[in-house]
């Protein structure tokens, strides 16, 4: 890959957000793949990683107020756990308009920091099961790998448990 296509993998909002951030030894690790990696199945796929190190960015709205959860690829946000965190009365999935509003950026690329408005964020405590979660850089073609404390620190997220638990 050319210095120009690295350039390129990352969304332009995200590029600038790792700049700002002082990432700059992160560009080069991002990697675009050719077809979608839109959910996670489809990055880990892609990546030849285990589905739980995809680090999924959902964006919910509490009482009509987004919020931002990382969670891993494996598993489902509890909307009952989340609503509790938060204290809200109501927790719903974003609308699709609603996620691209708040984080400039479309469903299947949201990247978990650099994004168009300030957010609330909570992070599941299970993406600490791993040295590297990858998660996309802006674009549902492009992904980027980090160890899960840094990436939460970035997202300014409060660890949680907010994973729904199987019977």
């Amino acid at each position: 890959m050319t210095a120009a296509e690295e350039q390129n993998a990352a969304h332009p909002r995200f590029a600038e957000a790792l700049r700002e951030l002082g990432l700059d030894d992160l560009p080069p690790q991002i990697r675009r793949f050719p077809d979608a990696t839109r959910t996670a199945a489809e990055a880990a796929a892609a990546i030849d990683c285990e589905l739980s190190q995809i680090c999924k960015s959902l964006i919910f709205a509490a009482d009509g107020v987004p919020v931002l959860v990382l969670m891993d690829g494996a598993s489902r946000v509890d909307l009952e756990l989340v609503r509790r965190e938060l204290g809200a009365e109501k927790v719903t999935r974003a609308r699709a308009d609603l996620v691209r509003e708040t984080t400039g950026y479309a469903i299947g690329g949201v990247p978990p920091f650099g994004h168009r408005t300030k957010t609330r964020v909570l992070a599941d405590r299970s993406l600490l099961d791993h040295d590297i979660v990858w998660a996309a850089a802006g674009t549902p073609y492009a992904v980027f790998p980090m160890d899960p404390k840094t990436l939460i620190a970035h997202a300014g997220a409060a660890l949680v448990d907010v994973r729904e638990q199987s019977e």
